[in-house]
């Protein structure tokens, strides 16, 4: 017997029965589904079947491997996202082929197999797989953060982990004998909580700007550390970040650690400048690509003239380390090899936005 509901009396007459019979309620206009009927049933349940069965086909279709990897262990799958973090990690396997990573070369050595497996551990879509399980993936896992340079810019590190909330960027850890600082936000593991406590854990968590939070509230909880971020960045998901900067800054952290509002990508967009190491951290004001200095336009939430005219800006900071969150990182011999190049840079980049003005 069919299931009846009685309408709310709406003080309109009803049509003709005051009962209604979900059984006869048609589906679509001009269509009358009979559930009763086993003829009906079967194709209909078939079709959700099959709708389900493609989405999952189509799942599995953006898992396998890109034709465009050569033959081997290591492969990129069709989820991949051009973040470019694998090609800087470990450029002797991947390279970009039709606007997304592939493997190039298989690794040939331990040092390339290691660089690959770490870069497939950072990858924030996980569109780097292997044909079966590493063995030695957790051993790889300890690595991180990894060290960017030992010799000359000792206690910095790169994260690993990146986050698809943050489109893939790159974080880093600063231990510094007044407190350690985390830039920006990686995913969050518990395995990689567990080795930045091993290096003393962290004071501050210092976000550039908005887009690169990622998983900064877990890992606040996690580390007991205070959150750094320009008020003009924050929203309802940072609205209990602890320190919120206020103005145009600088603003001095430590005595060798300065904050340097860089409006343009976003309104409130900072820079770190770590002076006693030379090392600008950038967030995504400024970025190392493959054909050199630059900053996205088309990813741009503010003002592409107020970027350009912060980035003419850095030729006052005496900086040798670029350290972004998006791109590469880049290293100059001395501080006149950086203004040089970010003279070239400017001068390259006004003429492109004028021409498009």
């Amino acid at each position: 017997m069919a299931m009846a509901v009685r309408p709310r009396s709406t003080g309109i007459p009803p049509c003709s029965s005051s009962m209604v019979s979900l059984s006869s309620v048609p589906v679509r206009m001009g269509f009358k589904f009979d559930t009763k009927s086993s003829a009906n049933r079967i194709p209909f349940l078939k079709a959700i079947r099959s709708s389900q069965a493609q989405a999952s086909a189509s799942t599995v279709s953006r898992k396998q491997r890109r034709p465009q990897n050569v033959d081997g262990e290591f492969f990129v799958d069709h989820t991949c996202i051009d973040c470019d973090a694998c090609r800087w990690m470990a450029p002797q396997t991947f390279a970009r082929v039709d606007e997304q990573s592939a493997v190039l070369k298989q690794p040939l050595c331990e040092e390339e197999r290691l660089k690959a497996l770490q870069a497939l551990i950072s990858c924030p879509t996980s569109s780097i797989r292997t044909e079966k399980p590493p063995p030695d993936i957790l051993h790889v896992q300890k690595t991180f953060p990894l060290p960017i340079d030992e010799q000359r810019v000792p206690g910095v590190y790169h994260c690993g982990y990146h986050s698809p909330k943050s489109h893939g960027a790159a974080s880093y850890l600063i231990v510094h004998p007044e407190g350690n600082i985390l830039i920006d936000s990686p995913r969050f593991t518990e395995r990689l909580a567990s080795n930045i406590e091993k290096l003393g854990g962290a004071r501050y968590m210092f976000l550039t700007h908005e887009d690169d939070i990622a998983d900064h509230e877990r890992w606040s909880k996690r580390l007991k550390c205070d959150r750094i971020l320009h008020s003009l960045e924050v929203d309802d998901s940072t609205a209990n970040v602890e320190i919120k900067l206020e103005g145009s800054g600088p603003w001095s952290l430590f005595e060798d650690i300065q904050l340097i509002h860089t409006p343009g990508h976003t309104e409130g967009s900072v820079c770190l400048f770590y002076t006693s190491l030379d090392i600008l951290f950038t967030g995504d004001h400024l970025f190392m690509t493959e054909s050199g200095l630059d900053f996205s336009e088309k990813f741009n939430f503010y003002s592409v003239p107020i970027q350009l005219s912060n980035v003419r800006f850095l030729l006052d900071l005496d900086f040798k380390w670029l350290l972004p969150a998006h791109g590469r990182r880049l290293e100059f011999k001395d501080y006149q090899e950086k203004n040089s190049t970010l003279e070239t840079f400017l001068q390259k980049k006004s003429s492109k936005i004028e021409v498009y003005a």
